[in-house]
């Protein structure tokens, strides 16, 4: 059994049939050029006959591609075998893929042929290809919907025609791995010259088993697969190739099996077949999906900081993500926080760790993403003790169009709690007056402003201001995920630093 597993790839030939994914000729090259960098094995570039544009753009990756096999895809007859010669022969290293439908349904519905005609047609198709080139494919369509005993006649013919890859495509994603691996198990034991030809597959994805049937295959026989970047394709897509390439690295004590792959050059191939073709990776897509190296549980983090493995498999280096990302969010745990935050360069003593992990959940709570700009300013905040003489318990506004704005206020101070309701010219103007009421410091804004810290719609504002109180200017900062909270945050950080101020205690701040 082949230890190296060639890998196929088909995103510029099945991945393009995406909807929405037609790719121009340029951009068909640079993806040429970088699965080249990947060293995948063959590049399947297109399928000729279907376009003069997909023509010349095989024959633009055969001309200037070195290194992978080319591949043209061909139906088995004679203009398609022809124009894909004449977009491949550039290739130093040419492949002919042939195809013939081979099961009842598409006999009987598509192609109205009877067995004997379609092994006539693709033994004559293998032996047309040939004369051109000596590397030739044969794929019969809907292999895994074909009568077992018909499809073993079939390889057996086109490999006695020449045929050096025969490819088992699971057409229409019908297949389930147990079957799948015992198909591709019986061809190597039913087909009497199957060792003259490399068995490749080809898995659609429609029941979303694509990869699990791939590898299936490869622990049963199959030397080849034949995947795509991103599981791009027809309907539900085709087998992930850089999930077949991290299935067989990460366990590579079940399968023992080699690609030549680049595995580091994964991700950065999979950002850019997303940026030419349009079609986003989800957030949970695995390898190569934004949250796939990402922990958001305070557990996991945890285990995280202390070894690596405990929830992560792989290393997000090894397919060139970068490193593990730690998502700052509701469920998040301390050391979590203070690893990020000593990444940010703050050290934190233990109470103000404890205070900055209190905030940094209340935060969380309000606000789905937390940004290291929110962390930043958290950590500012506490590092800064100011003794809090005051802190706002409770806030509610009435405000409209046709109604003075007006603010209800509920305060703490030391164990006691005190509300005053007050309106004003607007909702901030209504809430520093009920403050005011319950404070008794009367403070003068001389000066305010608000402006956004971080990005999104739940974005951290930050209010700033000046106050004057009997003639002593101070200034305030709050921030919240609601401006009028921040801007009473303000107000009441500038109060505190009045009270702390030995010169002016008065009964208000005791």
């Amino acid at each position: 059994m082949r230890k190296h597993i060639t890998i196929f790839d088909t995103t510029l030939r099945d991945g393009e049939q995406s909807p929405g994914a037609s790719l121009q000729k340029s951009e068909k090259l640079e993806i040429a050029q970088q699965l080249a960098r990947l060293k995948v094995d063959a590049i399947e570039a297109g399928f000729p006959i279907a376009s003069p544009d997909d023509l010349e753009a095989v024959k633009l990756i055969s001309k200037k591609v070195k290194g992978p096999i080319i591949c043209g895809l061909a139906r088995s007859l004679k203009a398609d075998i022809d124009a894909a010669y004449k977009a491949v022969k550039s290739s130093s290293r040419p492949r002919i893929h042939v195809f013939l439908a081979t099961s009842k349904i598409h006999m009987k519905y598509k192609l109205k042929k009877a067995e004997d005609e379609i092994l006539r047609q693709a033994g004559w198709a293998v032996k047309y290809a040939k004369k051109y080139v000596d590397d030739v494919e044969f794929s019969p369509e809907d292999a895994s919907r074909t009568q077992p005993n018909f499809l073993y006649k079939v390889l057996e013919h086109v490999i006695a025609a020449g045929a050096t890859t025969v490819n088992i495509p699971d057409t229409v994603g019908y297949a389930i791995p147990d079957e799948f691996g015992r198909l591709i198990y019986n061809i190597t034991r039913r087909v009497p010259n199957i060792n003259k030809a490399v068995i490749s597959v080809h898995c659609h994805n429609d029941l979303g088993l694509a990869v699990a049937n791939s590898l299936a295959a490869v622990v049963n026989g199959a030397g080849q697969v034949e995947c795509t970047i991103n599981g791009i394709g027809e309907r539900a897509g085709n087998a992930s190739l850089e999930e077949i390439i991290m299935g067989m690295k990460t366990r590579s004590d079940f399968f023992n099996k080699k690609t030549s792959i680049r595995n580091q050059f994964l991700y950065e191939t999979s950002r850019m077949v997303t940026r030419l073709t349009g079609i986003a990776v989800q957030p949970n897509k695995a390898v190569v999906g934004s949250n796939a190296f990402a922990h958001e549980a305070g557990i996991h983090q945890d285990g995280i900081l202390k070894q690596r493995s405990t929830y992560e498999i792989m290393r997000p280096q090894d397919v060139g993500f970068g490193e593990t990302k730690l998502v700052m969010g509701k469920h998040s745990g301390r050391h979590a926080l203070q690893a990020r935050l000593k990444k940010l360069g703050y050290i934190l003593k233990d109470d103000e760790l404890d205070r900055a992990f209190a905030r940094f959940k209340r935060l969380a709570d309000k606000k789905k993403s937390i940004y290291d700009e929110d962390l930043s300013t958290i950590v500012e905040d506490e590092m800064i003790a100011i003794p809090e003489t005051y802190r706002l318990i409770y806030l509610s506004i009435e405000s409209s169009t046709e109604s003075t704005p007006k603010a209800t206020v509920r305060l703490k101070m030391k164990k006691k709690e005190t509300e005053a309701s007050a309106t004003g010219d607007g909702p901030v103007d209504a809430c520093y007056k009920a403050v005011d009421k319950i404070t008794g410091l009367r403070g003068k804004l001389t000066a305010y402003g608000i402006r956004s810290i971080t990005s999104g719609k739940d974005a951290l504002g930050e209010a700033s201001l000046k106050v004057d109180v009997k003639g002593k200017i101070v200034s305030g900062r709050g921030t919240s995920t609601d401006v009028i909270e921040a801007s009473v945050k303000a107000y009441l950080n500038a109060m505190n630093k009045i009270c702390s101020s030995s010169a002016s205690r008065t009964k208000q701040c005791l």
